[in-house]
């Protein structure tokens, strides 16, 4: 597969395939080495590891393999406003069943932690990681310049155009376009005036691609439904110099999610994934389970409280392999997830590719 070339320059891919960054376990070591191994690019979603974490997790990988890494975080976010007592006291009464029923104590009042963004950066920084990138917005200039300086590629994520070309004029060297489809968080950031609107950002990902690769001159990097070679030959015609792709390596051997959370993804059907604030506060895509019936988005607490407050229960769900309490974030291609290791998933994706490639070629 032709690769562009800043991502072949700067990542050394011969496939242009990104595992994405996905924070809470998932992309494991043996994961993120099994990608780069393959020719792709693995990510390390490091939102939620402490700056300890990210200098182990970059150790663990290069135990395994001396091929480029990425490394995620969050872009920084105002602290949100707090709720009122009342909104407050609802929020954790509503997961108080939850928590009997998995035998932990009642859940307390959640509390915004401390900005640990500048230790995680800095802890980002010396890890060896080659690429850089970002959800959820742009950070400081500050911090891209500490990343520009030493020389990763800097890659921010966006859900429209508008962001695109705001990701542009900040100095990034690449984009990820995320469409609708894509499983776990939205990167919405700028998609209209005041709060963002979410739903304006929910535009698939046949749709933004090609608007997003016309708008900037940047390599685009196409998100959101994309599992197979079928996909990643779709968004390269569409304009994409390549993919990046969660849930197709969320059912892989390395994969560092629950089993109940794997066989979800491999029971689910492509209508039943839905958009929901009631794990983190902040939409993210995942199948539906009992905790997204009950809680509706109005009543979720503002990110990260609503994250703070459920943490509990999700651990304690995913050791007990309960997973309708799990926040199973999955895109909408799921019917299309296999059990196979991430080397043999990588070799799938490049021999389809190829090969739908090919017969296009024949039919044109």
């Amino acid at each position: 597969m032709p690769v562009h070339t800043t991502l072949t320059q700067r990542l050394g891919l011969s496939n242009p395939i990104v595992q994405a960054p996905m924070a809470g376990g998932a992309d494991t070591a043996d994961l993120v080495a099994a990608v780069g191994e393959a020719g792709g690019v693995g990510f390390v979603g490091a939102a939620y590891l402490s700056p300890e974490q990210i200098a182990e997790r970059a150790r663990a990988i290069r135990a395994r393999t001396s091929r480029p890494f990425g490394i995620n975080l969050f872009a920084p976010l105002p602290a949100p406003e707090a709720p009122s007592a009342g909104r407050m006291d609802a929020a954790v009464a509503a997961i108080a069943c939850y928590h009997a029923d998995l035998g932990l104590p009642a859940p307390g009042t959640p509390a915004v932690g401390a900005d640990g963004f500048a230790a995680q950066l800095a802890a980002a920084l010396d890890c060896g990681a080659s690429a850089f990138s970002f959800t959820f917005g742009i950070p400081p200039a500050d911090a891209l310049a500490a990343i520009k300086a030493r020389g990763m590629l800097l890659i921010g994520t966006a859900t429209g155009v508008e962001e695109a070309i705001a990701l542009e004029r900040a100095g990034m060297d690449a984009v990820i376009a995320q469409g609708a489809e894509a499983g776990g968080h939205r990167g919405s950031f700028a998609m209209g005036p005041g709060e963002v609107d979410f739903a304006a950002g929910l535009v698939g990902t046949m749709a933004l691609v090609p608007q997003v690769a016309d708008a900037v001159t940047l390599p685009v990097l196409a998100s959101g439904g994309i599992m197979d070679g079928r996909g990643i030959a779709a968004a390269l015609a569409l304009g994409a110099a390549g993919v990046q792709m969660g849930t197709a390596f969320l059912t892989c051997a390395e994969a560092g999610i629950p089993e109940a959370h794997k066989q979800a993804i491999l029971d689910a059907r492509e209508t039943q994934t839905r958009v929901t604030r009631a794990f983190s506060g902040r939409p993210a895509r995942g199948i539906v389970n009992r905790v997204m019936e009950d809680i509706a988005d109005g009543d979720a607490l503002p990110f990260p409280l609503q994250n703070t407050l459920t943490r509990p229960m999700r651990t304690a769900a995913a050791q007990q392999g309960r997973a309708e309490f799990l926040s199973l974030w999955a895109g909408q291609g799921v019917r299309l997830a296999r059990r196979q290791t991430a080397a043999e998933l990588m070799a799938r994706l490049v021999d389809e590719t190829d090969a739908t490639v090919r017969r296009l070629a024949g039919i044109i």
